[in-house]
């Protein structure tokens, strides 16, 4: 565990905290994450999209130097590229100014590749368990597939930043390509046993807290309320 005097943690809301003015930004309510060690000044974006050079300017006015983005999948508001009919930025604009490794989950690979148009010399691919130092942060890759094949959700010092696989209320969506509704239930068990002081951050604000105990969602939240995976079937996997 770093110190707390030493862990930067920044979490940050489009449309309020970058990206003022932009409609997309607004709607989706993503939040984007800077993670890292004070005492080096290293740090690592979670999901850098719709403002990017925004988001590094709120780094280096803290005295911070990224040195890397970290993806918890590859859907376009979190590493942009298209949708909707919008052009959404991201990783590939990213990479234009600063040559950092962007680190995603290895069955996500392809899907990053087609979404953002990016190499794959850009991308370091992980399996479930890697982590990564930054600084002497260290951040663990725990792989959750269900919403995409690899969906990924990232660890440390007592901080989950859970992407679209969990949220305060509810879990991502099990109905878009690359989606699994078995896959996203044995997810969710995963990150249930993590400890009843994890701090749960979402990769959107679909509800008023930012973030919540673990302890708190296994009472609270609905995706938690299924007897076993037969019971969880028969609510989600009718999506597909």
């Amino acid at each position: 565990m770093l110190p707390d005097d030493r862990l930067y943690f920044r979490q940050l809301l489009s449309g309020r905290d970058f990206a003022v003015g932009n409609s997309t930004a607004t709607q989706m309510v993503n939040f984007v994450y800077l993670l890292g060690d004070k005492a080096t000044g290293d740090c690592v974006i979670v999901d850098p999209a719709y403002a990017v050079d925004e988001i590094l300017n709120i780094a280096a006015l803290d005295d911070m130097r990224v040195t890397g983005a970290l993806a918890t999948h590859y859907h376009a508001d979190h590493i942009g590229g298209p949708m909707m009919g919008y052009k959404i930025e991201g990783i590939a604009h990213l990479l234009e100014t600063n040559s950092v490794p962007i680190h995603v989950n290895k069955d996500e690979v392809p899907w990053v590749l087609r979404t953002t148009g990016v190499s794959e010399t850009d991308l370091v691919a992980h399996n479930a368990g890697d982590s990564l130092k930054v600084g002497d942060l260290e951040i663990t890759f725990i792989h959750t597939p269900g919403h995409t094949p690899g969906s990924q959700c990232f660890l440390a010092n007592g901080c989950l930043i859970s992407g679209d696989t969990l949220f305060l209320d509810g879990c991502g969506r099990t109905d878009l390509p690359g989606s699994n509704p078995e896959q996203m239930y044995e997810s969710l068990q995963t990150l249930a046993k993590l400890p009843d002081n994890t701090v749960v951050f979402p990769g959107h604000q679909y509800s008023v807290p930012k973030s919540a105990p673990m302890e708190q969602l296994r009472q609270s939240n609905y995706v938690y309320r299924t007897r076993d995976k037969e019971a969880w079937m028969n609510w989600f996997g009718n999506s597909q």
